[in-house]
């Protein structure tokens, strides 16, 4: 199958190559065709890959936990950023909101199993980093050196 192609089933499950061009716009939207400009899951990507976006999915993974919480967990975001991050989130769908109707306001968030789903995956991708860092630092000083010379 060549680059232009997607790989879709006719109704006995049998594989069809279908170019991308004769594919209609709501087919390619539902796909998702992540090299494009224009793909809807670019947006769903930064969200769940921004800084706090991957450390609120990580922080959520084993509680569910109120705002505050969340921001003494997640040191260095400020309340706009959490708060910007846990909307979009939900909005994707990984993310669940519970308002309590109480005085004063509580308000728990947890995972949904769509982002439990996401979490599995991002948490390997954070896992990698941490196991990884020294050799990351160690190639950033020899750079840092010749950019300062």
């Amino acid at each position: 199958m060549n680059k232009t192609s997607i790989d879709i089933t006719n109704g006995n499950n049998a594989p069809i190559e279908q170019p991308t061009s004769e594919l209609s716009f709501v087919e390619q939207v539902r796909r998702g065709e992540l090299m494009s400009a224009n793909c809807p899951s670019r947006e769903v990507l930064r969200h769940i890959t921004s800084r706090w976006g991957l450390l609120v999915l990580i922080s959520l993974s084993e509680e569910t936990l109120r705002f505050s919480e969340l921001r003494r967990r997640i040191g260095g975001v400020s309340e706009k950023m959490l708060a910007q991050t846990l909307q979009s989130l939900e909005d994707d769908g990984f993310i669940d909101r519970v308002s309590y109707p109480v005085v004063p306001p509580h308000v728990e968030y947890s995972l949904t199993p769509l982002g439990i789903e996401v979490k599995e995956q991002v948490t390997g991708l954070a896992e990698w980093l941490e196991s990884n860092l020294h050799r990351i630092l160690k190639q950033r000083k020899p750079r840092e050196a010749a950019l300062q010379e």
